[in-house]
């Protein structure tokens, strides 16, 4: 699933015009109709209350306030987003709504076919901002004011007066954004200025980046994409237009395994390195990882004085104790342990660094988290000059941050105009930097690689996993993607697909989960995956 930038949706639609296949005026049309359609959808008790009333129905619906004929305010912007609207306010009118339209500007500095839904509009046409008596009126609210094209803060005012803004906050209306809500940066999910809360976005083709990133789901509601003809379109644009691919949303199961048989280093051995006795749990609980995810052999190797600790823990898990870098050279002459994890509670004393230092030596899969990425802060070139391709970096906003400073201060600066530096620009620009793999882990874990592969693996919406909060959960992720390394995927194939599994684990489990549920939840997802 493709998530777009506004600058690649303008593209797209132009391309599509420029084939003659459709015009920018039906386009709109379908548009309009799809945010009507979405609106149905997403409250059909209503309707059906009303006598069956759909979409295709001149029936009204009984909407969100059980009267008989519905009320909504479509507010519509100086652009193309506000021709949308006026689609929207036509559509609902032919099936019995009342409805008030509001415009921002004047009509007659409207594109032309954005003017053209002006001039099909048969009532009249008020200007913005909304009064207070509109709103108290409304059942619904159909923002399409500003869309993906927004470059500029959406002031006070702009919108709603300010009593306006008193009496939603006391309305019961739901609020419908076209496409994006009113002041959210279609790019990086930021609040330009202000912006508008909605119950229910309706997004055309393809979700955009500011969907998922950033405060998008907060502001987004629900979230529904509709089709408006232009696969053919993203096709080109996806492989002629733009130099490197388009970011993804991982939501679709990955494909993790093949049903090829073997024996156990078949599958590969991972080594899990813990630190000194009393933090050895988050190691233990990305060697669990690992295991369940399906790495043939797991081992945690620890100082020696921390081996009765393991070994009271683990059973299928081996331990084995190394004091120092000879340790580990001594476990690397074994070539078939091919994945490594070094970080969770690995501490930070100097024999961490020497440890990573050693064990990127050894040229083999390497997953790097916690401290293994905090004992660098002070001068990360030292371990950006180390890393090779075969890498993954799993940092939170925290040790992103002790890594790359600038880009995090970059990232944190409110933006005025749009479009505005995101989560994907400063992952991209980290993964360039560091030469491998890095995976910012958050609500919108982002994933990228140096060559400008992107995925956003985003708990939000129908893959919302909020249960993730909770200590661990971080150790269990960077052990699922050592497991994923060491049955042989590619770095940024095991970062994006350990993701998307740490995530369903998640949802799956529900409410009330700790990390240690998480690998012990992962054979229920490998099943409704269709593996037995």
């Amino acid at each position: 699933m493709e998530l777009l930038t506004a600058a690649q949706m303008r593209a797209i639609e132009q391309a599509a015009i420029e084939s003659g296949n459709v015009t920018g005026l039906e386009l709109m049309e379908r548009a309009g109709r799809g945010v009507v359609e979405a609106i149905y959808e997403t409250w059909p008790e209503p309707a059906t209350r009303a006598g069956g009333a759909g979409p295709d129905s001149s029936d009204p619906p009984k909407n969100l306030s059980g009267k008989m004929k519905p009320s909504a305010l479509v507010l519509c912007g100086p652009g193309n987003n506000g021709g949308d609207g006026f689609v929207v306010a036509r559509l609902l009118k032919e099936r019995g709504w009342d409805i008030s339209v509001f415009l921002l500007g004047a009509a007659e500095r409207l594109p032309a076919d954005a003017r053209a839904n002006f001039d099909r509009w048969p009532g009249k046409v008020m200007a913005l901002p909304c009064p207070a008596e509109a709103v108290s009126g409304a059942d619904l609210i159909i923002d399409a004011v500003f869309g993906t094209g927004l470059t500029r803060p959406v002031q006070e005012q702009t919108i709603f007066d300010a009593k306006a803004v008193e009496a939603l906050a006391k309305s019961l209306a739901c609020m419908v954004a076209v496409d994006v809500p009113s002041g959210l940066c279609a790019d990086s999910g930021q609040v330009l200025g202000r912006a508008c809360r909605a119950d229910l976005t309706v997004s055309f083709q393809t979700p955009k980046r500011g969907h998922v990133l950033a405060d998008g789901p907060e502001y987004c509601g629900d979230l529904k994409t509709v089709d408006i003809g232009l696969s053919d379109a993203l096709d080109v644009v996806s492989r002629e237009t733009f130099d490197v691919p388009l970011v993804t949303r991982h939501a679709s199961q990955p494909k993790v395994f093949t049903k090829s048989l073997g024996h156990k280093f078949s599958h590969g051995h991972a080594l899990i390195l813990s630190g000194p006795p009393g933090k050895g749990g988050a190691a233990r609980l990305a060697a669990r990882g690992a295991l369940r995810v399906g790495a043939g052999l797991v081992t945690v190797g620890c100082p020696m004085r921390a081996v009765s600790e393991h070994a009271a823990h683990l059973n299928a898990i081996m331990v084995r104790g190394l004091d120092g870098t000879h340790g580990l050279d001594e476990m690397l002459e074994d070539q078939r342990i091919n994945a490594l994890c070094l970080g969770p509670g690995m501490g930070l004393a100097a024999t961490t660094a020497d440890l990573v230092k050693r064990a990127l030596g050894a040229g083999r899969a390497t997953v790097l988290d916690a401290d293994a990425l905090s004992r660098f802060q002070r001068h990360p070139e030292t371990l950006f000059d180390m890393l090779h391709e075969n890498c993954v970096l799993t940092p939170h906003g925290g040790e992103f941050a002790r890594l790359f400073p600038d880009l995090s201060d970059r990232l944190a600066e409110q933006s005025e105009v749009g479009p505005a530096y995101s989560k994907v620009d400063a992952t991209c620009e980290a993964a360039k930097r560091a030469g491998c793999v890095v995976l910012f882990k958050g609500a919108d874990t982002v994933i990228a690689a140096p060559d400008g592969r992107c995925c956003v693996n985003a708990s939000a919406y129908d893959q919302a996993a909020p249960w993730l909060a909770t200590a661990g959960a971080g150790d269990v992720l960077a052990g699922l993607i050592t497991g994923l390394m060491a049955k042989g995927q590619g770095a940024f194939d095991a970062a994006t697909n350990g993701a998307w599994l740490h995530a369903a684990a998640a949802r799956s489990f529900g409410p009330g989960l700790i990390a240690e549920d998480l690998p012990e939840e992962l054979p229920k997802v490998f099943r409704q995956l269709g593996l037995r």
